[in-house]
């Protein structure tokens, strides 16, 4: 698209192969062909899910999730998330972390698009999902995992995230792509999904 803006691989290192992370320090060419460093690391990819949970008068409330991050060392509200299997496509993943997260399953999904969080020096991508008609269950929360799933008004959350209580990039994205839908300015393909 913009070729004249490409930086080009001379040479590069592994610089860490943690149980998650996996660091690299590569040799770049520049446009102007002097050669620099870039450090990054390479991600799997995620999925993001936008759970929308008809209440009993006729309203849309949300699925959030207070987890602690410990690189920021607080307490964060999110929408349920997780990252790709090996091999994995994303909406299976965007099924499974659903209800291993909250519990709930959905009877419909729709895919909304693809963030890139942090391109300044990693890989991953982010895919938004959209859930509806949710059913209730279990938890099946993986091993060493602790968070909190609640329930939020649209219009609450609305608020949580202009006041700075929601802080977390991709709910914020989330929260766009929702206002967006809500709105009738970007339209969502809804699928029937049998609940897995």
């Amino acid at each position: 698209m913009s070729p004249h803006l490409d930086e080009r691989r001379v040479d590069g290192q592994e610089i860490l192969k943690g149980h998650f992370l996996h660091a690299f320090r590569d040799q770049v060419r520049l446009p102007d062909g002097k050669i620099t460093q870039r450090e990054y690391i390479v991600h799997p990819g995620a999925v993001m899910i936008v759970p929308l949970l008809q209440t009993p008068h006729g309203d849309t409330d949300l699925v959030l999730e207070r987890q602690y991050r410990y690189p920021v060392q607080q307490v964060i509200i999110e929408f349920p998330a997780g990252k790709l299997d090996p091999g994995e496509d994303t909406l299976p993943c965007a099924q499974r972390e659903l209800r291993e997260e909250t519990g709930y399953t959905a009877r419909q999904w729709a895919r909304a698009g693809v963030l890139h969080p942090v391109v300044s020096y990693s890989t991953e991508f982010i895919e938004i999902w959209f859930a509806r008609d949710l059913v209730p269950g279990e938890r099946r929360l993986d091993e060493g995992e602790f968070l909190d799933v609640f329930t939020l008004s649209v219009a609450e959350f609305g608020a949580w995230c202009r006041d700075g209580r929601v802080t977390d990039a991709k709910t914020l994205i989330g929260g766009l792509w929702l206002q967006n839908v809500q709105s009738g300015a970007w339209k969502l393909d809804w699928q029937d999904v049998a609940p897995d």
